[in-house]
């Protein structure tokens, strides 16, 4: 699909490197921070390739290395800067070559500048812009889980501020990597009732202030192109409070819902492999863009991933009959598991599968045994305000309580229920929602999750005598598809983010609740107007007549989403559906991955004490290794060298003068075989002081 932001970061990495002190053998040297950056995207080998001796981390012990330059790619933080003055008090290398991962803070940039020692021993200094984590093709997240309590809890107000600059940040690196100078679009509520619904507002401003000034400091950006200028919107988290609530039946988003997969540097699931074989073992396995199957299978709904995985296994027994079993039919999944046992040849491919069999026969075992098919008829049903024939519903609320009191549904189905109908209904009376806490058998302090639902913009509790209307769609309702079935009726709800991009391909996106921040740039149909300019000609005044022959084939815009506060995996599928479907490459940027699990609990977090939330921003700063300020230790003294050992003469002398008779003298004067002779007082004396000796040395600990 077009461009990956993958390869595109990939390649930056390894151009700084190549193209830094070109030509010599250099060391790499990076921080905790950049290495997760350069891990996720770059092998070890392709760095090493590049003229590249070795490794090494700045935080960590390392030799002095004064014959060789160095390449430092490194985080633009105060303790970063405090390891790099370090070395350069020490000049540790021949020269140092500076490759900061984000802009350096004037006040670090001035400690460098202010320099002697820094300045003799600095050759290149540059800024790469690609502090972001790319996880797909067309997804990028920050890893920073903590963003969200930042910008919505009551208590955090006094860091907002500061993580909203380094959001600003981080997503004008995107830009600059993507090579965009976009057009830029934020949401704003109509009726906002919550603090944080300034939050795009300012976020958008920030981000256009500071690409303004890369801009002026950076000629050659945009780089010249008939590309489209792109487009970037930001939003948060309220604009769709659904979306995190609600039961996805597509691969990927079922299985970050229902199973329990691990999320950290890699995405990681336990699985069995080598399942009733000798060597069965338990092997956490990662799930990402290397995967084929799961690239491939990852935004399709369930079934058609199961028929899929089906199909494809036997085409594959089709092209190998030789390494199976010819009579046995792949119409199953367990016939599938037990055919696998009998691939040792394809060790990774059996592997491949195992792991997506056992992850969709677990999926679809906890769908069965949850009742997932009667919680996704009701929850599609308050998502989209239509019943599964695209009318009015009927009877929900009694619909609800019967789910509410099934025991076979799982306590947090019944609490994303609640918050479901609470956000169906605009609000509920205090003792209702209390009643359906009874029903649901949910604990009271439960009631501090639906009611931190209003820090978000929701509208929790209303008066007995309400005579505020229903607040309208943030978009028109769709119409009823022509065909429908019964597994695909439990996925009519389509996020806000889908529809807000289907409105911008359209051009019907209305300006008031997404206006741009520059005034100027607004055109009445939404789309057109510079939003159609290529890049090129925001700096030059090339008519359209010139750009020749590249204009036959069009090239695809750019759209960049950044939803603040973390973004689903139903959000992430809808961009690459709209890439797919308007011929644009649309990425979705966020602080983090959201699951429904996570929202409750970070929602539920929302009236907690703020202390207990350990966010990263009230932890201690944190310090250069002290190490680092110590002195090299002295070299140790060579030991002397001993003398070479006198070569062995073999006694012939002495064993020609041997006897066996007892007490014959020799005959050539030589000792016999009698007493040995008493030893002087100072051969006692130098024996005794010998002995000392030995004794010290041999008693030395180590």
């Amino acid at each position: 699909m077009g461009i990956s932001v993958i390869n595109v970061q990939r390649d930056i990495i390894l151009d700084a490197v190549r193209n830094t002190a070109r030509g010599e053998w250099k060391v790499l040297v990076i921080d905790e921070a950049t290495k997760k950056l350069i891990d996720n995207v770059v092998k070890e080998d392709d760095i090493l390739n590049e003229n590249v001796t070795n490794i090494e981390q700045i935080e960590h012990r390392r030799p002095v290395n004064k014959d060789m330059d160095a390449v430092y790619i490194l985080s633009p933080l105060p303790h970063i800067v405090d390891c790099l003055m370090a070395d350069f008090q020490r000049r540790r290398y021949r020269k140092s070559h500076l490759v900061w991962t984000a802009l350096l803070e004037a006040p670090e940039r001035r400690r460098i500048d202010s320099s002697q020692s820094a300045r003799e021993q600095i050759g290149e200094f540059k800024t790469l812009s690609v502090d972001f984590f790319p996880r797909e093709s067309h997804l990028i997240t920050f890893r920073d889980p903590w963003s969200f309590p930042v910008l919505f809890h009551p208590a955090c107000n006094h860091l907002v501020r500061g993580h909203m600059h380094e959001l600003t940040k981080k997503i004008v690196s995107i830009c600059i990597s993507l090579g965009e100078y976009p057009s830029i679009r934020y949401y704003r509520p109509k009726n906002p009732s919550h603090e944080a619904s300034v939050l795009s507002t300012h976020l958008a401003r920030f981000v256009q202030e500071e690409l303004d000034a890369y801009a002026q400091y950076h000629e050659d950006f945009p780089a010249p192109s008939n590309r489209p200028r792109g487009a970037l919107f930001i939003t948060d988290r309220s604009m769709d409070l659904y979306s995190p609530l609600i039961h996805e039946f597509t691969y990927q988003a079922m299985a970050h819902d229902l199973l329990p997969i691990k999320e950290g540097d890699k995405v990681l699931y336990k699985t069995v492999i080598k399942q009733g074989e000798p060597d069965e073992e338990e092997k956490e396995m990662e799930i990402g863009e290397k995967d084929k199957i799961w690239v491939e299978n990852r935004h399709r709904h369930m079934k058609d991933t199961i028929e899929k995985l089906m199909e494809d296994f036997q085409k594959f027994i089709d092209e190998n009959p030789h390494f199976t079993n010819t009579s046995a039919d792949a119409n199953s999944l367990n016939a599938i598991k037990d055919m696998l046992a009998g691939l040792p040849q394809f060790q990774e491919l059996k592997e491949s599968y195992s792991l997506h069999l056992n992850m969709a026969q677990e999926c679809m075992n906890i769908f069965q045994k949850h009742k997932l098919p009667d919680i996704a008829s009701v929850e599609q049903t308050l998502a989209t305000g239509l019943d599964e024939d695209y009318r009015k519903p009927k009877n929900l609320a009694d619909d609800l309580v019967r789910l509410l009191d099934d025991e076979n549904v799982a306590p947090t189905d019944r609490l994303r229920l609640i918050l479901l109908y609470t956000l169906y209904r605009d609000g509920l009376l205090q003792g209702d929602t209390l009643k359906l806490l009874a029903h649901a058998q949910l604990p009271p302090q439960d009631e501090e999750i639906i009611q931190n639902l209003e820090l978000l913009g929701a509208r929790v509790h209303k008066p007995l005598k309400d005579s505020k209307p229903p607040p309208q769609p943030l978009f028109g309702k769709k119409q009823a598809p022509t065909t429908a079935t019964e597994e695909y009726a439990l996925s009519r709800f389509e996020p806000s983010l889908k529809l807000m991009l289907e409105c911008h391909v359209k051009g019907t996106l209305d300006q008031s609740v997404f206006p741009f921040t520059k005034p100027q740039l607004d055109a009445p149909d939404g789309a057109s107007g510079l939003d159609n300019q290529s890049q090129a000609s925001l700096r030059s005044a090339k008519p359209t007549w010139a750009r020749g022959r590249l204009s036959s084939i069009e090239p695809r815009q750019r759209i960049i989403i950044f939803m603040a506060g973390g973004a689903t995996y139903a959000e992430a599928r809808s961009c690459y559906e709209i890439s797919k479907s308007s011929s644009r490459d649309v990425f979705l940027a966020t602080s983090h991955m959201v699951t429904p699990s996570l929202f409750l609990r970070q929602v539920s977090d929302l009236s907690a004490d703020k202390r207990r939330l350990d966010i990263p921003a009230e932890r201690p700063k944190p310090r250069a290794p002290q190490h680092l300020f110590e002195p090299e230790p002295a070299p140790k003294p060579t030991a002397q060298a001993a003398p070479p050992p006198r070569p062995k003469v073999p006694p012939t002398a002495a064993m020609a003068s041997m006897t066996l008779s007892p007490g014959r003298t020799p005959s050539n004067g030589g000792k016999g075989s009698g007493p040995p002779p008493v030893p002087k007082k100072q051969d006692k004396k130098d024996k005794k002081d010998e002995k000392k000796k030995r004794h010290f040395f041999s008693h030395k600990k180590e």
